[in-house]
C-alpha cells in the first residue's frame, strides 16, 4: 500500500464518500491476491501453519489439495480485511461517534472480568496480534472500560507516523513510541500510577528482547512486554482477538457499513503463579500462556490476521538470529508438525 495514497486518502476523508474508497481498497486487496503481490504469498505461508496444525489436531493428518484450497481461499478474506482496516484507519476523522460505537462490540469469557477490574481501580494488560482493526479495538476499550494507553511502532516515513499517531489520539488513545528511553518503565508506571488499559500487538518481535514460544505445531518469536509487564506489576494480563462480523438491522444503520468487529477478551492470566520461576522462566511460560489462548482465536478466526511478514521458525534467517541459541532449534525440531 503506498505511503502517499494513504496519506491522501486520510487528508481527504470527508471528501469521499465511504462506500467509494471501500470499494476502491476491496479492488486493490484482489489485485493484489490474484497476482499474489505485497505480502500475499508471505500472508498465505503463515496461514498454512494455522490450517495444517488445525487438520493434525482434527484428522490427525494433512489433506495438501484441500490446505492449498482453504490457504488460498482465507488469504484473499486476509487481503480484503488487510485493506479494509487501512480504509477504516485513514478515515476515521470522517466518522461519527455513533458510527464507530455500532461498528465494535466487546464479547468473551475475559470481559466481565476485564470491565470489574477497572471499576476497581486496577489497570489491565491486554496482548494482542496484527488481527481485525486494533484501532477501533482501542477506541472501544477507551468507553467500555478505561482510558487507554498504547505504543506504536516508528516508521521510516514521519508523515505516515504522525498520521497514524494522529488517528489514534483522536479516538481518545495515549501513544507512546517505540524507541523512546526507558519505554518499559514508563508503561509500567502508567500501569501503577493510574487506572488503565494497555494493549500491546506483540505477535511478532525478532529482536534479541524476542521470547521464542510454541505456536501452530512450530515456534514463532513474540514481543516480552506484555509478559514482563504483568510479571513486575501484578496487573492481570489480557488476551484480545479481532474479527470480523456480518451487521444488521439498527447496528447496520448506525453504523453505516455492512461489517463490524468483534473484541473478544479471554483470560485474565494469573501471573501471581510464575511469580516462585526464576524470572526469564516465568516469562516465557506467561508468554506461553498468552500465546496459547490467542493462538484458539486466530485457529477459530484467521480470515482476519493481517501476518505478512516472516514469523515462523521454518521461514525466518536464521543467520540473522544470531542470539537464537541451541534451545530455541530444538524447540521447533521437538514440534508436533516436525
Amino acid at each position: 500500500m503506498s505511503d502517499r495514497f494513504l496519506l491522501a486518502a486520510a487528508k481527504r476523508s470527508d471528501r469521499i464518500p465511504e462506500a467509494v474508497l471501500r470499494g476502491f481498497f476491496t479492488c486493490a486487496a484482489d489485485i493484489a491476491w490474484v497476482f499474489r503481490v505485497g505480502g500475499v504469498r508471505q500472508l498465505e505461508r503463515n496461514l498454512t501453519h494455522v490450517f495444517a496444525s488445525e487438520m493434525r489436531r482434527s484428522h490427525g493428518s494433512v489433506d495438501n489439495r484441500e490446505l492449498r484450497r482453504r490457504v488460498r481461499h482465507c488469504s484473499r478474506q486476509g487481503m480484503r480485511s488487510y485493506f479494509a482496516y487501512f480504509c477504516e484507519a485513514m478515515t476515521v476523522g470522517a466518522r461519527s461517534e455513533q458510527q464507530l460505537r455500532a461498528r465494535i462490540r466487546g464479547t468473551g469469557s475475559g470481559f466481565d472480568s476485564i470491565v470489574r477490574d477497572a471499576r476497581q481501580g486496577v489497570s489491565s494488560l491486554i496482548a494482542m496480534g496484527h488481527q481485525g482493526n486494533w484501532d477501533y479495538a482501542g477506541y472501544w476499550a477507551r468507553l467500555e472500560v478505561a482510558p487507554v494507553v498504547t505504543v506504536a511502532e516508528r516508521l521510516a516515513n514521519d508523515e505516515l507516523l504522525h498520521t497514524f499517531v494522529d488517528i489514534r489520539e483522536r479516538l481518545g488513545m495515549r501513544i507512546l513510541l517505540t524507541g523512546q528511553h526507558d519505554l518499559t518503565g514508563r508503561l509500567r508506571n502508567v500501569l501503577l500510577d493510574s487506572t488503565v488499559v494497555v494493549p500491546l500487538l506483540a505477535d511478532r518481535d525478532l529482536s534479541r528482547h524476542g521470547v521464542f514460544v510454541h505456536a501452530f505445531d512450530s515456534v514463532i518469536r513474540v514481543a516480552r512486554g506484555p509478559a514482563a509487564l504483568a510479571y513486575d506489576t501484578g496487573n492481570p494480563l489480557y488476551v484480545v482477538n479481532l474479527y470480523r462480523e456480518k451487521l444488521s438491522g439498527r447496528r447496520e444503520e448506525q453504523a453505516g457499513v455492512p461489517y463490524g468487529y468483534v473484541c473478544e477478551i479471554s483470560g485474565p492470566i494469573d501471573v501471581h503463579a510464575f511469580h516462585d520461576m526464576p524470572r526469564q522462566e516465568a516469562l516465557h511460560a506467561i508468554s506461553q500462556a498468552w500465546v496459547d489462548l490467542w493462538a484458539q482465536g486466530i485457529a477459530a478466526h484467521p480470515q482476519d490476521w493481517h501476518m505478512l511478514q516472516p514469523l515462523f521458525w521454518e521461514d525466518l534467517d536464521h543467520s540473522r538470529l544470531q542470539d537464537a541459541d541451541e534451545p530455541c532449534s530444538r524447540m521447533a525440531d521437538n514440534s508436533p508438525g516436525q
